[in-house]
C-alpha cells in the first residue's frame, strides 16, 4: 500500500481492539501514514462483531478503522512473535491498548522493546496509568468516564449520564497521536535514532478534561451539578423550546454579548439594566429568572426567526439537530465533506478528518477485511508462498482471505 501526504514513509504497527487506539492510528494514516493492524485469527479486533449495519460491518470498526492493512498473527505462536518482530524492526511505531498486563507477557514492555528495537517509537494506551490501585483494571470508555466524575457533571442533577460519543477513548486516541507526532517531530530534528516509549491512559486524558470543574471545586468547594443542554460557568446559556415545535441554543460568553441579547433581541431594557444580571457570575446565580424571559421570547417565534434575529445581533445560536439530521446537515454538503471509502461489504460513506490541510487530500483508504494483507505483508518480508502455507497450516496466521462476492455479506 502507497500513501502520500505529511507521514508518507512512516511504518506504524497496531495491536488494537475497540476505539481508542484505533482512533490514534486511523488519525495517522489519514496523514498518510502506512498502519499494519495486526489481529488475532480467531476473529480478530472483537470491535469488528459489535454490530453489521454498516453493509454487514461494525459501525465502530469502520468508522476508526479506514486506512489500514489487516496481518493475522497468533502472538502466542513462536512463529507469530517472530514475524511481529521482524515487522517491528522496520516500523517507526508500535501502537498498543491491549489488556493490562498483555504486552509485557508478549516480551513487549517498554524496556524489551528498547533493548531489541531502540529506534521504534513504542506507545501503550491503558486505562488507568502504572503504578496506581486501579492500574491492574480493565477500562472501558463508561467505565473510565464514570470512574473520572465526567458522568457527574454530565445529564440532570440526581440523574447523571454519560457522554454520547465514545469520549473517553477518542480524546487518549487523539492525545496518543499528538504525542506520536511530537516524537517523531524530535527524531527528525535531531538525531534520527530516537525511540522509546510513551504511555497514555484514558484516565488521566478524563481527568485532563474536567480541568475546569476540578478547578472550580477546589477553590470553591462547590460540586457543580450538570444542567443538561447547559452550562454551569456561562449564563445565559442554554436551549430553548420555539413556537414551531423545534429547538434553539442561544449562549452569551461576555457581557457585552449579554448587553445585546436583552436590548436587541428581547427588547428588555430592564433586564440589561439590572444589576441581579450585571457579571456572568450574578447571570449564573440568576439563571432561572434569564431562561424564564428567554423561553418565552422564543416560544413566541420560529426557529428562522430567532435565528436570524441573534445572528443580526451577533449572538450564537444554533438548531438542536440528531444523528440522522446530521447525516444530511447542509453545511456538511456544502463543504463537500462526505467521501466514499471502499470496504469488505461494499463502498460505504465516510466523512472526511477534521483537518483541511493545504496541498494535502486525506487518502480516505479502504476499510481492510480480518487479515486481507497478511501474505501481501509476509511476502514482503521474505516469506515463500510455501513458508505462509505452513504458517497457515500451523494456524500462526489466519485463512486465506477472499473478498466478498458483490452484494454478499462477509
Amino acid at each position: 500500500m502507497t500513501a502520500s501526504g505529511p507521514l508518507a514513509g512512516v511504518l506504524v504497527v497496531a495491536l488494537e481492539q475497540a476505539v481508542s487506539a484505533p482512533m490514534c492510528t486511523r488519525t495517522l494514516a489519514d496523514f498518510g501514514a502506512r498502519v499494519i493492524k495486526v489481529e488475532n485469527p480467531a476473529g480478530g479486533d472483537f470491535a469488528r462483531h459489535y454490530d453489521d449495519v454498516v453493509a454487514g460491518q461494525a459501525a465502530h470498526f469502520v468508522w476508526v478503522n479506514r486506512g489500514k492493512e489487516s496481518l493475522t498473527l497468533d502472538l502466542k505462536s513462536e512463529a507469530g512473535l517472530a514475524v511481529l518482530h521482524e515487522l517491528l524492526g522496520r516500523a517507526d511505531v508500535l501502537v498498543s491498548n491491549l489488556a493490562p498486563g498483555a504486552t509485557a507477557r508478549l516480551g513487549l514492555a517498554p524496556a524489551d522493546l528498547a533493548e531489541r528495537h531502540p529506534r521504534l517509537i513504542a506507545l501503550e494506551i491503558d486505562g488507568f496509568g502504572a503504578g496506581g490501585p486501579l492500574s491492574h483494571k480493565r477500562a472501558y470508555d463508561l467505565l473510565v468516564q464514570a470512574e473520572s466524575g465526567v458522568c457527574s457533571v454530565t445529564g440532570r442533577p440526581g440523574e447523571p449520564a454519560k457522554p454520547g460519543p465514545a469520549v473517553a477513548d477518542v480524546t487518549t486516541g487523539l492525545y496518543a497521536a499528538l504525542s506520536i507526532l511530537a516524537k517523531l517531530c524530535g527524531r527528525y530534528r535531531d538525531t534520527g535514532t530516537d525511540g522509546g516509549a510513551i504511555s497514555i491512559s484514558l484516565f488521566d486524558t478524563m481527568a485532563e478534561m474536567m480541568g475546569y470543574h476540578l478547578n472550580y471545586t477546589r477553590h470553591s468547594g462547590v460540586e457543580q451539578q450538570p444542567l443538561g443542554m447547559s452550562s454551569p460557568a456561562v449564563a445565559p446559556y442554554g436551549a430553548y423550546a420555539t413556537g414551531d415545535g423545534q429547538t434553539v441554543v442561544l449562549g452569551t460568553t461576555n457581557d457585552r454579548e449579554w448587553q445585546r441579547l436583552a436590548r436587541e433581541i428581547l427588547g428588555r431594557s430592564d433586564l440589561a439594566a439590572d444589576d441581579r444580571f450585571r457579571t456572568n457570575s450574578d447571570r449564573v446565580r440568576n439563571r432561572e429568572l434569564l431562561d424564564e424571559a428567554i423561553g418565552g421570547w422564543c416560544a413566541r417565534h420560529t426557529l428562522a426567526e430567532v435565528q436570524k434575529v441573534a445572528d443580526d445581533a451577533g449572538i450564537g445560536n444554533s438548531r438542536y439537530n440528531t444523528a440522522a439530521e446530521l447525516i444530511d446537515h447542509p453545511q456538511l454538503a456544502a463543504r463537500d465533506r462526505w467521501r466514499e471509502v471502499d470496504s469488505p461489504g461494499g463502498p460505504i460513506p465516510a466523512l472526511l478528518p477534521p483537518a483541511v490541510v493545504s496541498g494535502f487530500d486525506p487518502p480516505m483508504g479502504a476499510v481492510p477485511g480480518l487479515g486481507e494483507h497478511t501474505d501481501a505483508v509476509l511476502r514482503e518480508l521474505g516469506r515463500s508462498t510455501a513458508e505462509i502455507a505452513d504458517l497457515r497450516a500451523g494456524s500462526v496466521i489466519g485463512p486465506e482471505y477472499h473478498a466478498a462476492v458483490s452484494g454478499e455479506r462477509r
